[in-house]
């Protein structure tokens, strides 16, 4: 019988399984964040205006992870515990890149942005504490770094299918007469089924395990029943955050407005100001979209190739100073943008990135892993993207002066400014310790308490 202090070891498979979805999850990821500020910009936006049409996206998150981690630690049933949530969020998340690229104006692309995010949160955020749900504190850096593995193979899928669809289509797909080209509508539709598809095969092959005392779980499910009492554990937890998230939490605080100035400019800036093309319906411009999703791509290769040494270094290493010396290397790559010769340089740039993302998407959950209570794993993993999301707010809210009346609608200094900040997160790895938070306090909603091994 495996315990919360026991968990079972899990094979290569097993853990390969559980963690196939976000290969599918971050396709979608990767076709807004490639692709939304090109939308934007053929729906007629200008460069100031990009971070504020993003503000949908954050707002989302921040309101939506929480809560569906607070529900999802109290949900069992036929189809387990985090699962409904990724079942859910797939099928409209799919529903909303299929409908994104027939965006005929700018009100109505932030719209499906809003409903994108909120779908792509409503998956992302179970299979965070997933890991933590089912492996052993041996496995939490392999676990999570394979996650790492399968968003950096769907990262690599979403920067190619622009290129590639582009070319089996022929050139005369990239012209618009009026909103989005007719190539990009393409590559939404086959994202679509790229991130349903993923998802659903880690359903289908991974069983999680049940509530140890399903009464028990139940009577303290209905004591904390509903929604002001949810709310009211929500804010409580936020304020009684064990020390090691508070200090991560920092770092995450710096580390993602980097990665969100990088994503809003990057692309439009090797369009603009690296290939020179003169407006959007140059076909410089859709060259231009095409090699930044290239670009995107390649970091993404890299954070895959990258994931399958990480967990070595943070074993020998620590977690915290790997992913200091993680955070530099991406500093570096933002920063060398502004000094690129020609865009294949950018791809120097990109494998710093990679490097760089391939901790991120997993060494501040590691650390997080092992030191919070198992019963809360959902909802602190939810409160923990508060730390991602405030920072895109704040860039959203008020970049857009910046980007205007300091930097001149430099695309190319708003990405080297990202570099900046992932240096500051770098420095900010050294105030980090790791230290155990205390056993929960209750067994009842723990998903492992003398629960059996459930993988097929």
């Amino acid at each position: 019988m495996a315990t919360t202090a026991n968990k079972p070891m899990l094979s290569f498979w097993q853990i390969w399984n559980m963690s196939f979805g976000f290969l599918g999850i971050q396709v979608g990821w990767g076709m807004q964040m490639g692709n939304m500020s090109a939308i934007y910009e053929y729906l007629g936006a200008k460069p100031d205006q990009i971070p504020i049409l993003w503000l949908a996206a954050p707002m989302t998150g921040l309101i939506v992870q929480p809560i569906i981690g607070y529900m999802s630690d109290r949900t069992w049933g036929r189809w387990g515990r985090r699962k409904p949530y990724f079942t859910v969020g797939a099928i409209l998340a799919t529903l909303a890149l299929i409908a994104m690229p027939h965006a005929s104006a700018l009100w109505m692309a932030a719209g499906l942005l809003w409903i994108l995010d909120a779908s792509i949160n409503i998956s992302m955020e179970p299979f965070r504490a997933f890991v933590g749900d089912l492996l052993p504190e041996s496995q939490i850096n392999r676990g999570y770094t394979m996650q790492s593995m399968f968003i950096g193979i769907g990262n690599v899928l979403a920067a190619l299918l622009p290129s590639a669809i582009l070319k089996i289509m022929g050139e005369g797909a990239q012209q618009a007469t009026h909103g989005v080209p007719p190539y990009l509508v393409v590559v939404f539709k086959v994202g679509a089924l790229c991130y349903l598809a993923a998802v659903l095969y880690t359903v289908l092959t991974t069983k999680e395990y049940p509530p140890a005392d399903m009464e028990a779980f139940e009577r303290e499910k209905a004591e904390t029943a509903g929604f002001l009492r949810g709310v009211k554990e929500v804010f409580s937890n936020i304020f009684n955050m064990p020390k090691t998230m508070r200090q991560v939490a920092l770092v995450q605080f710096f580390t993602w407005p980097g990665l969100f100035l990088m994503w809003f400019y990057f692309t439009p800036a090797v369009a603009r100001d690296i290939l020179g093309a003169s407006d959007t319906k140059s076909p410089l411009y859709a060259e231009g979209v095409a090699w930044g999703n290239i670009c995107f791509g390649f970091y993404s290769a890299v954070c895959f190739l990258f994931s399958f040494i990480l967990p070595a270094l943070a074993d020998r290493f620590s977690r915290r100073y790997t992913h200091m010396a993680c955070l530099a290397i991406g500093a570096v790559g933002l920063l060398y943008v502004g000094f690129t010769p020609g865009k294949y340089w950018l791809l120097l740039s990109m494998l710093c990135v990679g490097i760089a993302w391939a901790s991120i998407l997993s060494m501040p959950y590691a650390m997080l892993a092992s030191t919070l209570p198992p019963n809360k794993l959902g909802v602190f993993m939810g409160i923990f993207n508060f730390f991602i999301v405030l920072p895109e707010i704040i860039a959203t809210l008020f970049f857009g002066p910046i980007m205007e009346h300091v930097l001149g609608n430099d695309r190319i200094a708003a990405v080297m400014v990202g570099g900046a900040l992932l240096a500051v997160a770098s420095v900010l790895c050294l105030q980090i310790r790791e230290e155990k938070t205390p056993a929960y306090t209750s067994t009842a909603l723990s998903p492992l308490k003398g629960a059996e091994v459930g993988h097929r």
